[in-house]
């Protein structure tokens, strides 16, 4: 049977228009799908009965599975999650004070191999549905109870990130479907302002997401091509020159004003020199941006180490002096291997 998440609203309503139902059928059934976050036909009571038994009889409601969570000291908590075929992906809640971010994944696996990347290491399996996408926040939301969708701004679940495994903009068919259902003010009503889209530099596809209305972030990790070639095999595909001019068109075709995050982790002796920083700033000469430095996170077998905090605050005092914004990024849930780069489905450590 089909799943019903994941469906487009006008897919949703030509489903319903085979069945004999009329238009208003899907605005309502939408509504418990994704207002409500209703899994079972039954408790749909606003639907006529015999609707609901023929929905029961031809669709499935599933969100995905949780196979683990874990919780981290600064409240960070970590899902291994399981779709219908058996694969599994992470999904993280990073909470704040006043709203807390979901990071979901794309794929399962990765293909671009950054070197400094724990995902990185896991061969890529496939890439993920809309539904799957989508899925992984309807999962962490009834992890937390939020559901109903609440209406005013006291959201814990508040922000979306798209930073988890995989490379969204290889997926970006099925990412955009996923956003559009997270953003439709009907159902998760998530604001397009809190969203955000990172891509290790797929240039092609960079202006479209101005057409969304969400944020980016450039996984940029290098002030120039010969050190992103060493440490990101994406930039000999999509060098610099590239990036830099997809992310130009974006800004232009942005609705409002919108910065672009530059990630940026900090790898001793490789990217951390003030020369580097130097560079950084005519890199991105034309562009509204903000740097957001990561602390370089080990794993076993990391080819990098971790620049010292010094240099770290000397490279962002660099960066700000020239009025750039460069905030260094506190590590959260790195005792459950929830920050950046860490994520790896457990199946998968398993077999390595």
């Amino acid at each position: 049977m089909k799943n019903l998440i994941g469906l487009s609203k006008n897919e949703l309503n030509a489903e319903l228009i085979q069945l004999g139902e009329k238009p208003f059928r899907t605005k309502q059934l939408w509504h418990w799908l994704y207002h409500q976050g209703e899994t079972d036909f039954s408790e749909m009571t606003t639907l006529a009965k015999p609707f609901r038994e023929k929905l029961s009889s031809l669709y499935t409601i599933i969100h995905p599975k949780i196979i683990t969570e874990q919780n981290s000291k600064d409240g960070t908590r970590k899902w291994l999650m399981e779709f219908e075929d058996g694969k599994q992906v992470e999904c993280v809640y990073i909470p704040e004070e006043d709203r807390g971010a979901v990071c979901i994944s794309t794929q399962v696996g990765c293909a671009q191999g950054c070197k400094f990347c724990h995902t990185g290491t896991q061969k890529m399996m496939r890439n993920l549905t809309a539904g799957e996408i989508v899925g992984q926040f309807m999962t962490a939301r009834d992890s937390y109870g939020e559901w109903p969708t609440k209406t005013d701004e006291n959201r814990m679940l508040s922000n979306i990130v798209v930073m988890g495994m995989g490379e969204p903009l290889y997926n970006f068919e099925n990412l955009k479907t996923a956003l559009n259902i997270l953003m439709d003010g009907d159902g998760i009503a998530i604001s397009k302002r809190k969203i955000t889209v990172s891509t290790a530099g797929m240039a092609d596809h960079i202006p479209e997401l101005a057409d969304l209305g969400v944020k980016l972030a450039i996984s940029l990790h290098a002030p120039n091509n010969e050190i992103r070639n060493q440490i990101m095999p994406i930039n000999k595909k999509f060098p610099l020159e590239k990036l830099i001019t997809a992310c130009k068109e974006y800004q232009a075709r942005c609705e409002r004003r919108s910065f672009i995050t530059m990630e940026y982790v900090m790898l001793k002796g490789i990217n951390d020199s003030p020369e580097n920083a130097q560079e950084l700033m005519q890199l991105v000469k034309g562009l509204e941006v903000k740097f957001n430095l990561i602390p370089f996170h080990k794993w076993d077998g990391a080819p990098f180490e971790p620049s010292d905090m010094q240099t770290i605050k000397n490279f962002s005092k660099i960066l700000e002096n020239h009025w750039f914004a460069a905030p260094i990024r506190r590590s959260r849930g790195e005792d459950i291997m929830a920050a950046c780069g860490q994520l790896k489905s457990a199946r998968d450590k398993k077999e390595i």
